[in-house]
């Protein structure tokens, strides 16, 4: 429990910091959507101008973006590249930090097995992301709702969404422990997971160019719960959310294997 608290206590600046710019986005794209109906401006015609390629990588698919459910759509792929990113660090940095810090002698002197010890600190991890998707969704629920001036089915929208993003968040989040766990220089464990993600983010975007190679979006978490399906289509469907749940399963027992077979570098 002691470790466990230290952890809140040592990532609550960091946790702040992302929940503060995290409601910032959600402002901010919000505004925009607001300017672009009083003006009259249609957005849809005004993405419609932009080359396909470049729609690909902002984010623009083929939504009604002139409705709050559809301009939503594309707000949650910029909240959930954050709360990935925030995932990824986190999860390789509440390990690696203990190197980095040399407090891994005075750690592992304490009559507590190593089990407990990454068990107190997933456990921290997983606390912070759970606090970072509450502020998403509580600020997203208050925002949009403002919005709503048509009586759209908002909130449906935000949940489903939200349930696929912490589904995401965990998965990332035990990508960057097992990385961490894994590494004899576990500090490198933050920039390989940073390119993991990117790489599987340029990946979801070449599958939306490339049809033909669809058949790869099981390789890329971000086709997982994309927005427009999650609303528009099928909702969370059970064979991503499967395949989710054995990835973040295996990992974490790769991280309990890998943190028990290696000593810390001090």
């Amino acid at each position: 429990m002691n470790i466990y608290l230290k952890e809140l206590k040592s990532h609550r600046k960091s946790l702040i910091i992302w929940s503060i710019g995290v409601v910032l986005m959600v402002v901010s794209g919000m505004g925009k959507y607001e300017a672009y109906s009083s003006q009259g401006q249609s957005i849809n015609d005004l993405v419609s101008g932009i080359p396909k390629s470049l729609r690909a990588v902002l984010g623009f698919s083929d939504v009604d973006l002139s409705t709050l459910v559809g301009y939503y759509s594309i707000l949650f792929l910029y909240l959930l590249l954050m709360a990935t990113i925030h995932a990824a660090m986190l999860g390789a940095t509440i390990i690696a930090k203990e190197e980095s810090d040399k407090t891994s002698e005075f750690l592992f002197v304490k009559p507590v097995s190593r089990n407990s010890v990454i068990s107190a600190k997933l456990a921290a991890a997983f606390t912070n992301i759970l606090v970072f998707n509450l502020v998403t969704s509580v600020s997203l629920f208050a925002i949009l709702g403002h919005y709503n001036n048509n009586g759209e089915e908002v909130n449906k929208a935000i949940v489903g969404t939200m349930m696929g993003m912490f589904l995401l968040q965990v998965l990332f989040m035990v990508i960057g422990s097992a990385l961490s766990s894994v590494k004899k220089k576990p500090k490198a464990a933050v920039s390989q997971a940073s390119i993991i993600l990117l790489v599987t983010y340029m990946l979801s975007i070449l599958i939306d160019l490339n049809e033909n190679i669809e058949g790869l979006k099981y390789l890329t978490p971000f086709k997982y719960f994309e927005a427009k399906n999650v609303i528009y289509g099928s909702g969370l469907e059970t064979i991503y959310i499967v395949l989710t749940a054995m990835l973040i399963i295996g990992l974490i027992t790769l991280t309990y294997i890998s943190f028990q077979k290696r000593d810390l570098n001090t």
